[in-house]
């Protein structure tokens, strides 16, 4: 079957997280992100696409910071309440009923639901097409306890992913197969 053009991103299953920057004043700001990747182990680097126009690359460019919080599937009734565009400076966390966490290395919240967190120093923005591929420096990274054994527990875990529009996967299960030793 072919596809229209454009429908691409239909095909992937991608892994949601809630990018939480700060305005200038402080102010937090939260919004979904499924375009989103580590990029590099050394440095350790992580990147997300993200539209020019968002408070969250305004934010970014504002103060240098970000945290990436990994999300389950208890988020997606909340991914509406993410995505509205409120006006600037209108905390999202506090419209979805979620609770901030003070951050280890940066200063934008980390959010106490999530699964897991990467906090991150800006390193570079890259324009690539309609969006700016967001790079940033890895300074600290944790997980609940309760989700990790050596890895993620997926099956505990159970993270929200992104396939297109209201369309999202879950209730994954983890698997290991054999890899070439490096």
């Amino acid at each position: 079957m072919e596809l229209e053009e454009g429908a691409y991103p239909k095909l992937m299953v991608r892994p949601t997280v809630v990018i939480t920057t700060v305005s200038k004043r402080g102010i937090p700001n939260a919004a979904p992100f499924s375009f989103n990747s580590p990029i590099s182990f050394d440095p350790p680097l992580y990147g997300f696409s993200c539209n020019p126009a968002h408070d969250t690359w305004r934010n970014i460019q504002d103060n240098g910071e970000f945290v990436v919080n990994v999300v389950n599937k208890g988020f997606g009734e909340l991914m509406h309440v993410l995505e509205t565009d409120y006006p600037y400076e209108d905390n999202e966390l506090k419209h979805a009923g979620l609770t901030e966490e003070r951050a280890r290395t940066v200063s934008p919240p980390r959010i106490k639901e999530a699964i897991a967190w990467i906090e991150c120093k800006f390193e570079q923005g890259v324009e690539l097409g309609d969006h700016i591929w967001v790079v940033g420096r890895v300074q600290s990274v944790g997980v609940n306890d309760e989700y990790w054994k050596g890895v993620l527990a997926v099956e505990k875990a159970n993270p929200l992913c992104h396939i297109a529009g209201e369309f999202f996967a879950a209730d994954m299960r983890g698997v290991t197969y054999k890899r070439a030793k490096r």
